[in-house]
């Protein structure tokens, strides 16, 4: 139960931050825009025009919304890394470090939710650090850390998307977009970590295994107790012959 309530919340994360981002962008009067535009830029407090890193108009009417969400979704993704030991990792240094890395850009959504750009640039540039760099690297490390169970070409995809997303961070802090601008080269940083939680949750939901039922005696029961001719217990028939029964 506990891994399954580790998977539904990053699924629920990361589902309800990607419908109130299109809440927030839709409220805008000036059209919000994925390329010219921060994911923060949702979530600033005041109307303003801002001048770095890009020159861009900023208002968003439903920036409150958007930095709940930031928390909600933040908090999900720490609960999830908690839930998902045990069975989604194996047992090392690389695994234990990927979960805390990964939790640790949970931590970095709480502070960008809770400190706004606008509100406090220094709060909100440390979550973005957690987030882009702390879980992309943690993203990396997920590939090695994953357990066997986990099939070779998901293990492999998980450690390359992490590498991707580190280097978009890189050429985002370089303010090198590479013709996706600069809201577009954030998004190749920051939301590959977003997709594979949520890819990664909804396999495990379908996959995972029922629990197994364990005795008393701590040994699995895996089918019926051997049976004698008349269909009764080995042990019955023994007493059956000895005459006390």
């Amino acid at each position: 139960m506990r891994i399954r309530i580790g998977y539904s919340a990053w699924i629920v994360g990361v589902v309800q931050f990607f419908a109130v981002h299109a809440i927030a962008e839709s409220a805008w009067a000036r059209p919000y825009s994925w390329a010219r535009n921060n994911i923060s830029d949702l979530g600033n407090a005041h109307c303003a025009l801002q001048s770095e890193p890009e020159p861009r108009y900023i208002c968003s009417p439903e920036h409150g919304l958007m930095n709940d969400s930031f928390v909600a979704l933040g908090v999900l993704l720490v609960l999830g890394s908690v839930l998902t030991g045990g069975f989604l990792w194996r047992g090392g240094r690389a695994a234990a470090i990927a979960r805390l890395l990964l939790a640790g850009a949970g931590v970095g959504f709480v502070l960008a939710g809770l400190a706004p750009a606008d509100v406090n640039e220094n709060q909100h540039v440390l979550g973005a650090l957690l987030i882009m760099a702390a879980g992309n690297i943690g993203l990396v490390l997920a590939g090695v850390g994953l357990a066997e169970h986990v099939p070779a070409p998901l293990r492999r995809g998980t450690s390359l998307l992490g590498a991707t997303a580190v280097t978009a961070f890189g050429l985002f802090l370089s303010h090198r977009y590479l013709g996706l601008g600069m809201g577009g080269m954030e998004r190749v940083a920051a939301f590959p970590l977003l997709l594979w939680v949520l890819a990664v949750g909804v396999r495990g939901l379908i996959r995972h295994p029922p629990a197994v039922r364990v005795h008393r005696s701590g040994l699995r029961r895996r089918g019926p107790r051997p049976r004698g001719a008349h269909g009764e217990a080995p042990r019955v028939q023994g007493l059956r012959r000895s005459g006390l029964l």
